[in-house]
């Protein structure tokens, strides 16, 4: 998939530099060939995708137990789909329409990703609340005292004329921190939130629903296809469950 999202990525380049036609053509026809082998091995996908949802039914939590059982099922319906694109390109069923069953598999694709972002938001939102408690519970201990005051009439207090935009900007920049602290203590829900963001732009893309350009799809592909390779090597970078 990285050689592949590279092709692209090098014939735009090409393109706006002005590069042969004949050099062009060759690069396009590379990114055909790496994109027909990568749905080759997809073949048994659909498969794995939907023993992944059958095991995420049994999460405990709710919320995790809707986002990942019908992101899988998503899956399995995208990698459904890419092997009827697949039967048709490689001549085994001619008469497929590929540009219907693109149109598909870009679809449950899609939905996919909301899926695995809104898991990702929600994740998020439980460890910033941990973190916020545990902020709480520090400054108790130490007997610190609330940054803006607003309980002792301090900046942003009910009294004080136009303290409210202060307030509210004092608070959304220690929301921003605490996202930041949150992330970087959790690099596998960092790079998961990356992953799915750079592949969000290619349904959108091919979907017409927001034009990115063959530079920017190249680039997001190139940039995902990095980060599932680091999860390969390295286990423990990847979101559980």
């Amino acid at each position: 998939m990285a050689a592949q999202y590279a092709c692209s990525l090098l014939g735009h380049a090409l393109q706006r530099h002005g590069a042969s036609p004949e050099l062009q053509k060759q690069i396009r026809q590379l990114e055909g060939h790496l994109s027909l082998g990568r749905k080759l091995l997809r073949l048994g996908n659909s498969a794995d995708a939907l023993e992944s949802a059958k095991r995420a039914v049994h999460l405990s939590d709710v919320v995790l137990r809707f986002c990942i059982t019908v992101s899988h099922l998503n899956r399995a319906l995208y990698f459904a789909c890419d092997n009827v694109l697949w039967a048709g390109k490689s001549g085994l069923a001619p008469r497929v329409d590929q540009e219907k069953w693109a149109q598909r598999s870009f679809r449950y694709y899609l939905f996919s990703l909301i899926m695995n972002l809104s898991r990702d938001a929600y994740e998020i939102r439980l460890l910033m609340e941990q973190e916020s408690s545990a902020c709480s519970r520090r400054l108790k201990g130490s007997g610190g005292g609330v940054p803006g005051g607003s309980e002792t009439g301090g900046l942003g207090g009910p009294g004080t004329p136009g303290g409210g935009l202060p307030q509210l900007a004092l608070k959304l920049r220690l929301q921003v921190l605490l996202l930041a602290r949150v992330l970087r203590g959790h690099p596998p829900l960092l790079l998961d939130v990356v992953r799915n963001a750079c592949d969000l732009f290619i349904p959108l893309d091919k979907l017409g629903l927001w034009r990115c350009g063959p530079g920017i799809v190249g680039l997001c592909g190139l940039v995902s296809s990095i980060l599932s390779i680091l999860t390969l090597i390295y286990p423990w970078l990847r979101l559980k469950p």
